[in-house]
């Protein structure tokens, strides 16, 4: 009897300290708790995940390990360090890869260039790059925004305008974004932007992309093998990407299969008259019909999808939400079109060239500062192939995870200076009146080394074209009571609650 009373009476004091210690570090992701690890600290801060991230390695001096449950190998190198991320993109590339457990993560992009390494992934970039430098691509690109803007985008805005009414701008951009790089990858539009204010049309292949990020995220912070039994169950989170799946391999095998009838036409034919120009043609152009792989062209075409939907209505989601709350950044913009890109032509955007662009150094730095402050893809992870020693003195066990930072690097002073929190064009402006050469591995919104983003002058051009449209010809007011803009928790930073903006035609500038 004494025995049981003894066993309660310290498991009561056991409970206490217990409960006292959770109440105390229940918020503190660098708790390690017996069992779950630090995982208890990530679940509590999971809403304000990339801010508390950025906040813990400031504490840790840029760079700290992360310990996961027990069994469940959800140990992790996290940092911020300049020269850590160096190390891991340019100088030891080699020795970090995407590794079999990023490739299970993002399996839905199969074998394409984001999810592969070696000879698999330079075949992809090498064929891809041979794309973007053509002339024809460009030319697509400009001609596809220009279209867009005209027939959907602006008579949309002029709508809005007249009507008063608050829009969503960040679903406007996404699927402005999404039209545009279908039209461009696939030779499809699936107008999912009208040109009118009205209930937008729902895109069973849009609508999917959306569901697969989410499942993307969840398997970054769920055990891995709890998300694999539910695979394995087809329940939860699984189970509608598994739907996603299904819609998105469908919507493709139908454009690969269209895209291999129209070339044979056009053999069979031989008709003079050129197709027009789309990235899946051009790769199956390069390549004797009966020898390209259809899985190759399905995984490269997601990947570029995903990339060219995300990337840009993102980027332009925070630029014109910093923009809008920045008056005299606003205002230093329109001087800037004004004095350097517009002509007596009417329709002067069209019919400049795109070396023009290059002369808006204020816009230039305003979307670097966007980009900066709130990159597109928050967060990238990398695998060891070899233990390692990073210039910052942490180890790196062989097979071990390395993530860096994108969003909290943007943040740090010692890369910054104390200003960084600051939307500052200036920063990037010299004092000749140049752009500031930033390296990569700084400003890593468009990685570092050899998977430097392929697309980083196409964004810019694309980015430009579309801010000099919607700031030289609308006022976008933040409403009131939505000023708490912050990012949404997935592998895309998008923002939580939209961006709920007031549209008011500029008039004659």
């Amino acid at each position: 009897m004494e025995s049981l009373e003894f066993i309660a009476i310290v498991a009561a004091i056991f409970s206490f300290f217990f409960i006292h210690t959770w109440r105390s570090n229940r918020n503190n992701p660098v708790t390690n708790w017996p069992f779950f690890g630090m995982l208890p600290g990530v679940l509590c801060n999971l809403s304000d995940i990339h801010d508390q991230t950025t906040t813990t390695l400031k504490q840790c001096g840029g760079t700290f390990l992360f310990k996961g449950p027990w069994l469940t190998n959800l140990n992790f190198l996290i940092t911020t360090d300049p020269m850590n991320v160096h190390h891991i993109t340019s100088k030891n590339f080699d020795n970090y890869i995407k590794g079999s457990e990023f490739y299970e993560i993002f399996e839905i992009l199969g074998d394409g260039i984001f999810n592969t390494d070696s000879h698999k992934w330079k075949h992809n970039r090498n064929i891809l790059h041979s794309l973007f430098r053509q002339n024809s691509f460009e030319s697509l690109v400009v001609k596809t925004i220009h279209k867009k803007l005209e027939s959907c985008l602006v008579p949309l805005l002029n709508n809005t305008s007249e009507l008063g009414t608050v829009v969503d701008l960040q679903d406007i951009f996404q699927r402005f974004s999404f039209d545009n790089i279908c039209s461009i990858v696939l030779g499809f539009d699936p107008n999912s932007l009208p040109n009118k204010l009205k209930e937008f049309p729902e895109v069973a292949f849009e609508k999917a992309f959306n569901k697969m990020e989410d499942t993307m995220f969840y398997r970054h912070i769920v055990p891995r093998f709890l998300w694999k039994l539910q695979k394995w169950l087809q329940i939860g989170q699984e189970k509608s990407y598994s739907e996603c799946e299904k819609i998105i391999d469908q919507f493709l095998h139908q454009c690969i299969s269209s895209t291999f009838q129209e070339q044979r036409k056009v053999r069979c034919t031989k008709d003079d008259d050129e197709p027009n120009f789309n990235m899946l043609k051009a790769i199956v152009e390069e390549s004797e019909m009966e020898k390209v792989d259809r899985k190759f062209l399905r995984d490269n075409a997601i990947s570029l999808l995903l990339a060219g939907r995300d990337t840009i209505s993102s980027g332009l989601s925070w630029f014109f939400w910093l923009v809008s709350t920045h008056p005299v950044v606003e205002a230093k913009i329109l001087e800037e079109i004004r004095a350097k890109f517009i002509t007596n032509e009417e329709n002067w955007l069209i019919t400049s060239s795109l070396e023009n662009l290059n002369k808006l150094v204020y816009l230039h730095g305003a979307l670097c500062e966007a980009l900066r402050l709130f990159p597109p893809v928050p967060f990238e992870h990398k695998s060891a192939v070899k233990s390692d020693i990073l210039p910052s003195g942490h180890r790196v066990n062989a097979n071990s995870t390395v993530i860096y930072s994108l969003y909290s690097m943007g943040r740090m002073e010692q890369i910054w200076g104390e200003d960084c929190l600051e939307f500052k064009p200036e920063r990037w402006i010299s004092e000749k009146g140049s752009i500031i050469h930033i390296p990569s591995y700084k400003f890593i919104a468009f990685q570092a080394g050899p998977r430097s983003c392929l697309g980083k002058n196409i964004t810019f051009i694309q980015m430009k074209l579309i801010a000099i449209t919607l700031l030289w010809n609308f006022q976008l007011e933040v409403v009131e009571g939505h000023n708490n803009v912050c990012p949404s928790v997935s592998v895309v930073l998008h923002m939580k609650h939209g961006l709920k903006v007031k549209v008011t035609k500029r008039g004659i500038n």
